[in-house]
């Protein structure tokens, strides 16, 4: 069974999300507290959704599994879409459709809501995930390169905007000319 996640579900999605981390081999960037994900899944104004997969248990329905995402947006089909951040399905439980049951409820999403994209990474070495979503239809996006500007590159980024200069400094559709804390981001308003 899928579902919606609720406040409820937090700590066990911090766990998968560490299990996940692990089976990535980088377990240690995986940081974000309960607090965070509460905030980011449930506060005033959501960042990130989640859906968990469910299988009978003893004391009733367990959680197997979950899939985290957040809408983005195409500027060149002018819709949002889903970006899958993360889906894992515990060791035990693989096999069982949970992870094509979770992907297919997004897909459901996209297509309710005319999304037109459903987007996502995998690591390169993970065959087994690869093989996965080959199966389902996805396609490699082998054209594009990931980038990424994260820790110390980043803070240089950012203190080496111009200050005092007009909206055209910024770039991105004037995004210069609000504040930085009220600027949107990457349409993730959702």
């Amino acid at each position: 069974m899928i579902r919606a996640a609720t406040p409820d579900d937090v700590p066990v999605i911090r766990d998968m999300v560490r299990e996940l981390a692990e089976y990535e081999r980088a377990a240690e960037h995986a940081r974000a507290t309960e607090e965070q994900l509460r905030e980011a899944l449930f506060g005033p104004h959501p960042a990130v959704y989640a859906l968990i997969a469910e299988e009978p248990g003893d004391a009733g329905p367990a959680p197997v599994g979950f899939a985290l995402w957040f809408r983005n947006f195409s500027t060149w089909t002018g819709t949002h879409g889903v970006y899958l951040e993360d889906l894992y399905v515990r060791p035990h439980a693989r096999g069982g459709g949970h992870g094509k049951a979770l992907l297919a409820a997004l897909a459901e999403i996209c297509v309710e809501r005319g999304y037109e994209r459903f987007e996502w990474w995998v690591l390169d070495w993970n065959e087994p995930s690869i093989g996965f979503y080959r199966s389902l239809g996805a396609e490699p996006m082998s054209d594009w390169t990931v980038f990424r500007l994260a820790g110390a590159p980043l803070r240089a980024l950012a203190r080496s905007r111009p200050r005092g200069a007009g909206p055209e400094a910024g770039g991105g559709g004037g995004a210069a000319a609000r504040p930085v804390a009220d600027a949107s981001v990457g349409g993730n308003t959702a």
